[in-house]
Order: structure tokens, then C-alpha cells, then sequence
């Protein structure tokens, strides 16, 4: 059975932020077939898309997984709501965001997913988690390093490092 290297974006903006991703990554250690690799720092953003929310904690993680593209979101999916995800609008704020941000090179379009993820070239709040732990990663459409990727990204607002860590 094939083993996928799959990147994973953590987003929370509401409560208590640095307990949703921790436990979202805790969550993921869970998944069927498949197995933590590797964490990055946590990064706090200003909010992408509708200004007038509470600013984002933000995260990557490297999974390992057999699962395909859609199994693996609905066991996301199934991770938002067993953490208590009540927001369904649009960029609005949201307990936690998991997102399928790049899958091993892959790239799929259905009705439910989409890799690599169609907006990551424009979220800094993503790339620069994202070039913590995978700088060499290349884009599979673009072509691209996530390293040229997030010098080349202006926009997504304001995006710093904090001092927390997510503990698995």
C-alpha cells in the first residue's frame, strides 16, 4: 500500500486557541494509517478574508498516511467536529481549521477536495509555517519551493512567530 507525505494547516481564532491545536494534533496521532511526522511552530496571523474577527493561531503538521485525498479529509472533517467546530462561514472565525495543503504531489479536484490546496500561494499565514518544516517542498502545479513561494507571497496580512509549541 502506497505512503503519502501529506502537509496539514491548523487554524483557531476562537477560545482557547493553543488548546485547539494542540488538540487537533494530538487528534491526527489517532488517524487510521497514519502517523505524525513532524510539527512546525506556531505562527499568529491577522485574519485572511473578513478582517473583523479575532486574530488566528496557525500551525503546519507532516503526516505519513495509506489513506487517499478524500478518506483523510473526512477524518479531518470528523477532528473539527469532535473538537467542538461551530462556525461554517466563509474566512468567519472558527474554533479549528484543518486543512489538506499539499498531498505528496498530487493533484485532484473533486466535488469535496481539492490538492494542493487552491489558495496556499497567497497565505503567508500558511507558507511560513509551512517552510519551517518543508522549505525544499515543491509546489506540484507551480512548480515552485514553498521557500520561493512565501518570499513571493504579499498578502495574507500580518503573520509573527510566537513562542508556543504544540505538544504531541
Amino acid at each position: 500500500m502506497k505512503s503519502y507525505n501529506v502537509f496539514v494547516g491548523l487554524g483557531s481564532n476562537l477560545g482557547e486557541r493553543e488548546k485547539y491545536l494542540n488538540d487537533a494534533a494530538a487528534a491526527m496521532t489517532r488517524v487510521r494509517d497514519t502517523r505524525l511526522v513532524w510539527v512546525s511552530p506556531v505562527y499568529e496571523s491577522d485574519p485572511y478574508g473578513n478582517a473583523d474577527q479575532p486574530k488566528f493561531l496557525n500551525a503546519v503538521v507532516e503526516l505519513e498516511t495509506t489513506l487517499e485525498p478524500p478518506d483523510l479529509l473526512v477524518e479531518l472533517k470528523g477532528i473539527e467536529a469532535q473538537l467542538g467546530r461551530t462556525s461554517s462561514e466563509r474566512w468567519g472565525p472558527r474554533e479549528i481549521d484543518l486543512d489538506i495543503l499539499v498531498y505528496d504531489g498530487v493533484v485532484l479536484k473533486t466535488e469535496t477536495v481539492q490538492v494542493p490546496h487552491p489558495d496556499l500561494e497567497n497565505r503567508r499565514f500558511v507558507l511560513l509555517p509551512l517552510r519551517e518544516i518543508a522549505p525544499d517542498l515543491v509546489h506540484p502545479v507551480s512548480g515552485m519551493t514553498i521557500t520561493e513561494l512565501a518570499a513571493a507571497c504579499s498578502g495574507g496580512g500580518r503573520v509573527m512567530p510566537t513562542t508556543y509549541h504544540i505538544k504531541v
